[in-house]
């Protein structure tokens, strides 16, 4: 697939298998330079998969950090762009993990985020569209919104107001409930431009018009006035609460922040993206000899369990829906998707002829991909499936994307 717009630029951090690049795309941007790269593995699959789809032309598969200070220097010419995006590695906030052990901006993958600052800094582009889970928000769990205050601080002081906002997918239309938030940043001279205050933001920001809602509520307003510093070891220290809700508008210092209410929506269902039964592989169908261990890791269960300090204690978890309903959304793919492992996070549905896993494409349809986008790799060789759920699980909501870049297209390259 190549690139034929002649849009606003945009340079792609954290590419993924291409799913910023596929709704900015839709909606009229052109990428001229991306990057992607899975550090502790040999096999680089996401950026191969990337390359089958749009080609390697001003692709870039090495480490971010070595690739900005390398552009520093000279020697990796990144492009100027018009916005910078990136769905930057998310591991250290992710739901997956319990609160206690999510590191978030001190944690190995967090620390991305100030690569992302780097190239802002270096480069000064008048967008940059972030996303990431909405744990961001509130981590972490001993400094509740810490993280996300640190970010706030830090690209305002390069020059920018920054919005935000929690979106679930299911409550604009799309098949999954996919809940993240997104992030955008506007360089100060143009949202002066476009006279953007944070008191009018809830009404007029990018987000507010990409996301809809009725209305909103528990509106409130601080100041983050401290240097980084002081905000790492001091913001919001040992409360049980993030300041931070699910939309917001932050300005020189100033936080103004909202609850947005919940929207009501006609979303498709899972029943939607499915593939005929006769076009299922066979290893995708669960035996009945199999299917007690499916039911057991879904339902509700308390398991006696021992500490490595011997304190006894009871593991206990709630009952999962078994089968999913084929009628609302799905439930988020998480990255552990693949593999017949009976799993209490895999996707298991009911047809007529029995109970069965998601396919590789059924999950690219719940993001909003093509059809067998991420099926091969730039040497033509297939994917294995295991690694396409994965991909699955670390992916965007392809629509979601497209809403954003529209208004953002709309609002600052129309004429």
């Amino acid at each position: 697939m190549s690139n034929k717009s002649n849009g606003p630029r945009v340079v792609e951090l954290f590419a993924g298998v291409g799913g910023f690049r596929l709704g900015l795309e839709a909606a009229g941007w052109s990428t001229v330079w991306s990057n992607q790269w899975e550090p502790s593995t040999k096999a680089q699959h996401a950026s191969a998969c990337y390359i089958a789809n749009f080609g390697g032309e001003s692709h870039s598969n090495m480490d971010i950090a070595e690739a900005v200070e390398l552009h520093k220097v000279g020697g990796v010419p990144i492009p100027e762009a018009d916005m910078i995006v990136g769905g930057f590695p998310c591991q250290d906030y992710s739901v997956a993990k319990s609160a206690g052990s999510s590191q978030g901006l001190k944690g190995k993958k967090g620390v991305l985020w100030w690569e992302i600052h780097k190239l802002v800094a270096l480069t000064k582009p008048k967008l940059v569209f972030l996303e990431n889970v909405d744990r961001l928000l509130k981590s972490p769990a001993s400094q509740r919104g810490r993280d996300f205050a640190v970010m706030l601080r830090t690209l305002g002081d390069l020059g920018y107001v920054i919005e935000w906002r929690v979106v679930n997918a299911a409550d604009y239309g799309f098949p999954q409930r996919r809940i993240r938030v997104f992030i955008v940043a506007i360089r100060l001279d143009v949202a002066l431009s476009d006279n953007l205050k944070g008191e009018d933001y809830f009404e007029r920001g990018i987000l507010p018009k990409s996301f809809p809602v009725a209305a909103y509520s528990s509106a409130t307003t601080f100041q983050i006035a401290h240097d980084p510093e002081h905000i790492s070891s001091h913001f919001n220290l040992d409360q049980p609460k993030s300041p931070f809700l699910g939309a917001g508008f932050y300005s020189s210092g100033t936080v103004y922040t909202a609850k947005p209410e919940t929207r009501a929506s006609n979303p498709k269902t899972l029943k939607s993206v499915l593939i005929s039964d006769s076009e299922v592989p066979d290893e995708y169908w669960i035996s009945s000899e199999k299917l007690s261990s499916w039911q057991f890791l879904k339902g509700a269960k308390s398991i006696a369990r021992v500490a490595k300090s011997g304190h006894r204690y009871n593991y206990s978890e709630g009952k999962m829906a078994f089968p999913d309903s084929l009628d609302k959304p799905s439930r988020t793919i998480l990255t552990g998707e693949g593999g017949s492992t009976p799993s209490r996070f895999k996707h298991v549905i009911e047809t007529k002829r029995g109970h069965r896993r998601l396919t590789p494409l059924e999950l690219e349809r719940l993001s909003g991909f093509p059809d067998d986008w991420t099926r091969f790799g730039a040497d033509g060789v297939e994917i294995s499936d295991s690694k396409r759920a994965f991909f699955m699980g670390n992916a965007l909501v392809v629509g979601l994307v497209e809403m954003v870049g529209a208004e953002l297209r709309q609002r600052f390259f129309s004429s």
